[in-house]
């Protein structure tokens, strides 16, 4: 068996045989692909779709199910929330920060709105309704929730606050599932060709096009032609531990990746033809079970006893700092009218207790003076309705200064904090890979986590990006390659 390598490209007179023949092939077959192959055969060309796994699913399936969605949409306006293209548009770029791409964050601000009735059109349902609260997603089937920190500093002085989480109806967590199941059923009666167990293992190029990929089928070698596009939706490269030590060691600080055979495929096959993969760096963490309820107003701070973050924000733009902080560990401290213990499996233990927030840092084994002034400090504008240093906003912030009181420790190796990468090949918005001259690469498309997308940046992830991303720019990827 000839080896063929995801590093380097298989030139098309080398090709012994075409095995399959099709006008796009869609490598990968989660929510990207399958919105990737529905836009493809509605454009009017064969598809052929190569997944794997035994079956469909992906990152996408297991997910919670939640699409990041404004505008006005009608489960915001029936909760009385006027959210404006404009507000949902800036707060997009926000959440991308340094890494945003804006031509990305503008079309989706324009088109989210048709995005969300095309996702109705094909058989997703949604109750409708809003869910008030800080919650890491519904355990019901409501619709509308908040999923980032849009209420939070520095957010909402540039865009006006409103939810925009919308999530399938779906009793209970694990959306994703399903959403990926309607998605799959739309595909597969279009008539798309699905073949499942079929790894990928290089792209085959013409000249500077890509012409088809080989695929790995029963261990065999099989040659895909594909006449007018390639596109790659195999997640990102979260258990490649070669890739995560070169392009984002930070993230080996956190232990529990999520993800489904997620290990780089797609960024590799896209750069062995010249596509610029951009961002590596950036990954989103989060230690969810530190947020529901009262202990959301809870404080944050590092081993030195300073608090490093506005703790109403979303959960994990809270973790993804706290992983910033020297010592491998935060503590989240709280006070009895706030405090509720931790579910088992988050992994945060009890680190300090106290009559006194003095006695608390000499628990912690904090120098006198620095965690007490800290929290004199806090509860000193908190009474007042302030936050000089990181400006929380009320509700959530409220004096913690009902004795006794409690430090939970946050430890990045032994603590739930799941993770995932960020970073992936630059594509324009029309979901054409680039090479490192900022050009198209002709015949190769991509979209979802193997891109660098709309969540782009780590400390501005909002939940129900990653499923707005890939659905909508899959979406963009197969009909583009239906049209090459």
């Amino acid at each position: 068996m000839t080896a063929y390598s995801q590093h380097r490209p298989l030139p098309i007179e080398q090709v012994p045989q075409w095995d399959f023949d099709t006008d796009v092939a869609i490598i990968g077959f989660g929510a990207t692909g399958a919105c990737a192959a529905i836009e493809a055969r509605v454009a009017g060309a064969r598809v052929m779709l190569f997944e794997r796994s035994s079956g469909s699913g992906g990152a996408s399936a297991l997910s919670g199910g939640e699409i990041y969605i404004g505008g006005g949409t009608d489960a915001q306006k029936a909760a009385g929330f006027e959210d404006t293209v404009e507000d949902f548009t800036a707060y997009l770029k926000l959440a991308g920060g340094p890494c945003a791409d804006d031509a990305k964050c503008e079309r989706y601000g324009r088109e989210a709105l048709a995005h969300y009735q095309w996702l109705k059109d094909q058989g997703v349902p949604y109750r409708g309704n809003y869910l008030p609260g800080k919650v890491i997603e519904p355990t019901d089937d409501s619709t509308l929730i908040w999923s980032g920190s849009e209420a939070a500093a520095p957010f909402y002085k540039s865009a006006k606050p409103a939810p925009r989480g919308h999530v399938i109806q779906h009793m209970g967590w694990g959306g994703g599932r399903p959403l990926v199941d309607i998605l799959e059923a739309r595909a597969r009666d279009l008539g798309t060709e699905i073949h499942v167990d079929a790894r990928a293992v290089a792209l085959i190029t013409d000249g500077t096009r890509v012409a088809g990929a080989v695929v790995r089928i029963d261990n065999k070698d099989r040659f895909v032609r594909a006449h007018k596009g390639v596109v790659l939706a195999t997640g990102g490269f979260v258990f490649n531990d070669a890739m995560r030590r070169k392009y984002c060691p930070d993230s080996f600080r956190v232990n529990s990746p999520i993800g489904d055979k997620d290990d780089g495929i797609g960024i590799e096959l896209g750069a062995s033809v010249g596509g610029d993969p951009i961002h590596m760096d950036q990954f989103f963490t989060t230690c969810p079970w530190t947020i529901p309820a009262d202990q959301a107003h809870g404080v944050f701070v590092n081993v030195a006893g300073q608090r490093f973050i506005n703790e109403d924000c979303y959960h994990g733009r809270v973790s993804r700092c706290a992983v910033d902080q020297p010592g491998g560990k935060v503590y989240l401290l709280l006070d009895s009218a706030h405090f509720e213990q931790p579910l088992d499996l988050a992994g945060i233990t009890i680190a300090g207790t106290g009559e006194t927030w003095e006695e608390v840092e000499a628990e912690l084994e904090m120098p006198a003076g620095t965690l007490s002034a800290t929290m004199a400090f806090y509860n000193e504008h908190a009474r007042n309705g302030s936050d000089p240093l990181f400006d929380k906003q009320a509700p959530i912030l409220k004096p913690l200064d009902q004795s006794p009181f409690v430090a939970l420790e946050c430890n990045f190796e032994t603590s739930y904090f799941s993770f995932f990468t960020l970073g992936g090949l630059k594509t324009t918005a029309d979901a054409e890979v680039l090479d490192r001259a900022g050009q198209p690469i002709p015949g190769l498309f991509a979209a979802g986590r193997c891109t660098s997308g709309l969540p782009a940046w780590g400390h501005g992830y909002s939940s129900g990006m990653s499923l707005a991303d890939c659905t909508f720019f899959g979406r963009y990827a197969g009909r583009n390659a239906a049209s090459a």
